[in-house]
């Protein structure tokens, strides 16, 4: 679906509500696949409707002139929606009470199934048919909900409940997460999207990953980045250290002479890939930490060390 919707409509961004209207009504009628043939009529058709149903209510208009495409995962405070104008997703729970948010997952989903903005697509299309209801089946819009994940979650996947909300009341759904669930990552509910009118077809409802943050890890695609701290001696005289990881514990070699920030890579132990493509990495970045107290013993070998090493580490 195109994402900028005034040049889905034809519209420029300061066009009135009947000039969309307008614009709408004629693009409907050239592109309905019941009078266009061409094999991407259908896709152009819902995405001119999709454009419409945002651009058509003020206040889907407003948000998506502040926030751009991704003005479904925001909400104005105190907007006071309506029933049947939002839909929420998340793993695990139901959406939380008194109108709270869950991360921004946000999808505004416009009136009933069918609703067109107030357009009587029977009056659209009558005169082109000859008859009310004669311009066959319209596909309804697809739509997407954020799907908020822990990097554990995401990198074990497995079945997750999601629970929806929207105007035809609370919905939970049992949802297959791919190991290895990448932010972006879109699982699709067929026929889950805006109902369709005159007996169209549903759209699909899509749900996109969004990994939140970790206090340890930091995701980059499909590699993991994680503080490797080692005693002052392991990196000088080299060790093999045991370094946590999701999935399970590994060892790591850490070289003779290792300095603080070297990174070790670990190959193959970042999340995996489904369909059995390549797994990422993991980069354990090498953090020297010495004793925040020292014993008599400890300070005597330190300032031993101290006298009889030439090293400088500021040259």
């Amino acid at each position: 679906m195109a994402r900028d919707y005034y040049a889905a409509l034809g519209v420029p961004r300061n066009a009135s509500a009947e000039e969309i209207q307008q614009s709408f009504r004629r693009l409907a009628r050239a592109h309905h696949p019941d009078v266009n043939k061409d094999p991407g009529a259908e896709d152009r058709f819902k995405e001119i409707n999709e454009a419409y149903q945002v651009l058509s209510d003020p206040d889907q208009r407003r948000r998506y002139d502040r926030f751009g495409p991704d003005f479904r995962q925001y909400a104005e405070a105190g907007a006071g929606a309506g029933p049947g104008q939002e839909t929420w997703a998340r793993g695990g729970g139901r959406p939380p009470p008194g109108g709270g948010r869950w991360g921004g997952t946000r999808v505004h989903v416009s009136g009933a199934p069918g609703d067109f903005g107030g357009i009587d697509l029977d009056d659209l299309f009558g005169s082109m048919f000859g008859a009310r209801g004669a311009a066959g089946p319209i596909p309804g819009a697809d739509q997407e909900a954020v799907l908020d994940l822990s990097l554990e979650e995401a990198y074990r996947g497995g079945r997750h409940e999601v629970a929806l909300s929207g105007p035809g009341g609370s919905r939970t759904y049992t949802v297959d997460v791919p190991p290895g669930a990448t932010d972006g990552t879109r699982i699709r509910l067929a026929g889950e999207g805006g109902g369709g009118g005159g007996g169209g077809p549903s759209g699909d409802l899509y749900l996109v990953v969004r990994i939140a943050p970790h206090p340890r890890y930091r995701v980059e695609g499909r590699d993991l980045h994680v503080d490797l701290p080692v005693a002052p001696w392991d990196a000088a005289l080299g060790a093999t250290v045991v370094l946590e990881t999701p999935g399970g514990d590994v060892k790591v070699k850490v070289p003779p002479g290792t300095s603080s920030g070297r990174g070790l890579r670990l190959r193959g132990q970042g999340l995996p890939a489904s369909g059995g493509g390549p797994a990422g990495d993991l980069y354990a970045h090498v953090k020297i930490v010495v004793p925040p107290t020292l014993t008599p013993r400890e300070r005597e070998l330190f300032e031993a060390l101290a006298r009889e090493s030439h090293f400088d580490p500021r040259r």
